[in-house]
């Protein structure tokens, strides 16, 4: 979970989780199993409700747009009972981040929404650029990994806000063929290094929804549930440079459903990103309102699955 000033940018966040807590959640699943690990979450989101006003308040901020945006969802107004199963949820998901890296999902677990798509990527040996989200849990795709072992997945994150987790996965699974690498910038280097993975046919993987750490200058303005929020421009940037095939992945658990199955769904998204260079602008904003409505439609009916717990729209909270 993350702490900050209403008006910080996301990235100096500081970490909550420490390695030796995930460790211990660790010790605790492979010890008494999966439901001690989820009852001991339990004073962990009382905490965060209680001493982390931030991660609170844009939990509320978000439900109640949802709520504005799709009251047939909900049966009342979400109050702080919604809040907390928002973020029960959220803590739910990052222990099954953590155990993805040692224990095997279930393929029956899976709800696969347009399996034809799946088999489709999954045949195709072009490397891809896959655009993701901090909504639900893009980790559970290892569920598929035993199936499709030659499928190498690299995923590109600023380490500033996830060293101990990232630490953490490395210690678990050095072997495993999902990679995370720390991208600060897309200099040549870097550029070089992610061609060479997609020439090779891997995957890189990189979130859509956060705002990059050059600030305002490198994002543009998109709808997101009837306001104004400003996305990124680099995971489009990156396509271009890239040319390659584009897609977008969500993947989530509804653990207050039976069985707690896991929802997986590809999302076609371009063939070849384009650039033109007098309208550039103008198609940049096209492909994030594109990812932006992607990325609504999955929220529409997982609420509780949005995990950006900081001011996501343009505009400020109010201090409480």
């Amino acid at each position: 979970m993350q702490t900050q000033s209403s008006n910080t940018h996301w990235s100096s966040i500081r970490e909550a989780g420490t390695l030796f807590g995930l460790k211990f959640l660790r010790f605790v699943y492979t010890v008494f199993g999966r439901w001690v690990v989820s009852f001991c979450l339990l004073p962990t989101v009382a905490y965060f409700l209680v001493f982390r006003p931030l991660s609170r308040r844009s939990s509320q901020a978000f439900l109640q747009q949802h709520y504005q945006s799709y009251p047939n969802f909900w049966a009342k107004p979400p109050g702080l009972w919604a809040t907390c199963k928002h973020l029960y949820t959220f803590a739910e998901t990052v222990v099954d981040k953590l155990l993805s890296w040692f224990v095997s999902i279930d393929v029956a677990q899976f709800v696969i929404e347009h399996p034809e798509r799946i088999e489709e990527l999954m045949a195709d040996q072009r490397g891809q650029l896959i655009i993701g989200s901090h909504m639900g849990n893009l980790e559970y795709c290892r569920g598929f990994m035993h199936r499709y072992r030659d499928k190498t997945i690299n995923i590109l994150v600023h380490d500033k806000h996830s060293e101990n987790y990232n630490t953490m996965m490395q210690q678990l699974n050095p072997d495993s063929r999902l990679h995370v690498f720390q991208v600060e910038e897309f200099d040549i280097p870097t550029m070089l290094t992610i061609k060479g993975k997609i020439d090779a046919g891997e995957w890189v993987f990189i979130a859509g929804d956060r705002s990059p750490l050059s600030g305002a200058e490198r994002t543009v303005s998109v709808d997101f549930m009837g306001r104004t929020a400003r996305l990124p421009i680099g995971p489009y940037m990156l396509a271009k440079g890239l040319a390659c095939p584009v897609k977008m992945m969500f993947s989530y658990c509804d653990y207050f459903a039976k069985g707690k199955p896991v929802h997986f769904e590809v999302v076609p998204f371009a063939e070849r990103v384009t650039l033109e260079r007098k309208a550039r602008e103008e198609q940049l904003q096209a492909y994030a309102q594109r990812f932006a409505s992607a990325l609504e439609a999955q929220c529409a009916k997982a609420p509780y699955q949005w995990f950006n717990f900081y001011d996501f729209w343009a505009e400020e909270y109010e201090h409480a």
